[in-house]
């Protein structure tokens, strides 16, 4: 069965647009009628990331009534507001002298409330406002997480691994004191109501690599003594504590990466039990959650909807109090919520619709923002469902504008990385996707089994079979496509970066319908992988072992083993310090498709980690990705 949703029937572009406002780390007020963000220009062609500044406005009239910019060197991040809201935390880093600031705008006036030689992330002020928490990380070696360019490999490996630690300092300015044990790497944390500790998930050792093993534990404020509360056997994020101390929530799931959330919810008494999940069977993947003084919230990803529910953490039952095909984005900073629950405000953005903030009663949001409302979007955005081997499957279908009656068209898909994650709306303006529909492209974005957004059952459907049922919902979302658009089955093309690029290595070497390939950040090989990166305990659930434990699932499960079959022209590239996917495995597939003969081309990105971060290089790849499907699939 088919089933075809009209996301957005856009007007077509007379011109692209040469900037877009872009929004990041939203902060609703206590009181619900004031909006922190963080907001930069996106400039098409820039040579270097644009730099924001912190923008305090009016949830009902938009009205700007604090804007600060300290540090023109610096990038902001993470505003939080003070119980009160009287007062607004934000981190301001200068990555030049390698140096992170606290700032505090209050009364209309900014003071530095702490400095430190590292970074800082996460602020949070204490329930009772006296005392500020931080993510503190002292003389890094590199910036926080596996997506950021590694250090370089030389002298002894993995001697003194980066610490991440809990620190505090006093609301009114003083020294960051570390609060949390020096041996562990903390990820996320939350205050306790009574201000006295914390809830954290951490975990020993290299914290780029053991967020998928990490503990849910209790941290004491004055001591720093940590208190394990569970060690929960699947992937855990978002702990969050009950406003009476006794339990603490968080989502659970098999996750992939750790940035896109999705799973259901468990509880577990906070003083220390066997985690329960009061959601089982959801058909949807939670993203975020929040306690307020009107219970619970949770966000999640249903379908191709976004929906925001209130729960009853006991008996897992769920209202739903909003739902809309939009990208708010997952985790802190996406959607916010007032103290009572009874306001809330979120980023939002579409196919049709550029980045805006839109706030409102809980339930009903209404646009604030209208600083991009003369972008207009490429063409027409569509939601398509299908069924394959007993799953509801869902992606978005992209069309190029002007499509002429009687003419068919080139297709590429664009496969997502995790698995665990989803495509949905973003608004689309420059890079390579804009690229190839200004050029006459359809674009095809699958979710297949291992996404979010089904429940947990969908997401692990493709567990010990990367590659394999996966790529049979692609095809057969192919299929569907092609009997509502004027799509040429002779001219598609296969692409995608992290999951999305051994995905389209693995296409390549199991089907001959793509004519050509583009793979960003792939995985040729299993085997080697696992020795290669520095993430490998992501990959124990999803192959029910390591790849000593379990070699014969790894190895099938290597599009290398299969590199005779390959026919395709495919494009391959990488970060030259990626430590997810390391240069190696785009070498090895690099070399199988020369030595079996199959046209190929190789570029490694100075620098540069998990998804390219530099825009000259983002522009290159774009041309190099159109310029090599034109090549195999143009007229």
């Amino acid at each position: 069965m088919l089933s075809l949703i009209l996301a957005a029937a856009a007007a077509v572009v007379a011109a692209a647009p040469t900037s877009v406002h872009q929004y990041d780390g939203l902060a609703l007020s206590p009181a619900g009628d004031l909006i922190a963000t963080v907001d930069s220009v996106d400039v098409a062609g820039r040579h270097e990331t644009p730099h924001g500044h912190v923008v305090v406005r009016g949830r009902v009239d938009s009205v700007i009534v604090g804007e600060f910019d300290p540090c023109p060197a610096c990038r902001y991040g993470a505003p939080t507001w003070s119980p009160d809201g009287a007062a607004l935390a934000f981190v301001a880093t200068d990555r030049r002298i390698g140096q992170a600031s606290i700032m505090i705008a209050e009364a209309g006036k900014l003071r530095t409330a702490a400095t430190f030689r590292g970074l800082l992330a996460t602020p949070r002020w204490s329930p009772d406002g006296r005392t500020l928490a931080v993510l503190a990380t002292a003389d890094p070696h590199k910036e926080t997480g596996a997506t950021q360019a590694g250090a370089a490999r030389v002298g002894e490996i993995d001697a003194a691994p980066d610490e991440r630690r809990i620190a505090v300092l006093p609301a009114a300015g003083g020294p960051v004191r570390m609060v949390s044990p020096g041996d562990r790497f903390v990820y996320e944390y939350d205050w306790t109501p009574d201000s006295r500790g914390f809830v954290a998930t951490d975990a020993r050792g290299d914290g780029d690599n053991n967020w998928w093993i990490a503990r849910l534990e209790a941290v004491d404020l004055v001591s720093g003594a940590a208190r394990e509360i569970a060690a929960p056997h699947v992937q855990l994020d978002q702990p969050r504590v009950s406003p009476d101390g006794r339990t603490v929530v968080f989502i659970g799931g098999l996750m992939s990466d750790f940035g896109p959330v999705g799973g259901d919810l468990y509880a577990v008494p906070f003083a220390g039990g066997t985690p329960v999940n009061v959601t089982p069977g959801f058909k949807g993947s939670f993203s975020a959650l929040s306690w307020k003084a009107g219970g619970l919230y949770a966000t999640a990803l249903t379908g191709e909807m976004h929906a925001l529910f209130a729960v009853d953490p006991a008996s897992g039952k769920l209202k739903p109090l909003w739902s809309e095909a939009t990208h708010v984005g997952s985790g802190d900073g996406g959607l916010a919520l007032s103290a009572d629950g009874q306001t809330f405000a979120a980023m939002r953005e579409s196919f049709a619709v550029a980045p805006q903030i839109a706030a409102g009663p809980t339930g009903t949001l209404a646009q604030v923002t209208h600083d991009n409302d003369a972008m207009v979007a490429d063409g027409a955005a569509r939601s398509v469902t299908w069924k394959n081997e007993g799953f509801d499957v869902q992606g978005w279908l992209l069309a190029p504008p002007n499509v002429q009656p009687g003419k068919t068209y080139p297709m590429a898909v664009l496969v997502h990385g995790g698995p665990s994650s989803a495509s949905d709306p973003r608004f689309v303006w420059e890079g390579t996707t804009h690229a190839l529909l200004a050029h006459g492209y359809y674009v095809f974005m699958p979710n297949p089994r291992g996404s979010h957004g089904q429940g947990q059952a969908f997401t692990r459907a493709n567990v010990q079979d990367f590659g394999g049922g996966d790529l049979r919902d692609i095809l057969a979302g192919v299929d569907a496509v092609e009997k509502v658009a004027p799509v040429d089955d002779k001219r598609l093309a296969v692409m995608g970066g992290s999951y999305g690029g051994f995905m389209t290595m693995w296409a390549v070497t199991h089907t001959d319908r793509f004519k050509a390939g583009a793979a960003g950040a792939g995985i040729a090989n299993w085997i080697s992988y696992y020795g290669q990166n520095g993430i490998d305990q992501w990959m124990v659930p999803f192959f029910g072992g390591t790849a000593y434990d379990n070699p014969a699932v790894y190895d099938r499960l290597s599009p290398i083993r299969s590199i005779r079959a390959a026919k395709t022209p495919t494009f391959i590239y990488v970060g030259e310090r990626d430590v997810e996917c390391p240069p190696a495995q785009s070498l090895e597939f690099w070399h199988g498709l020369k030595a079996v003969g199959v046209p190929t081309s190789l570029v490694i990105y100075p620098g540069e980690g998990h998804g390219l971060r530099d825009p000259m290089n983002q522009r290159d790849v774009e041309q190099r990705t159109l310029a090599w499907f034109d090549r195999y699939l143009g007229d």
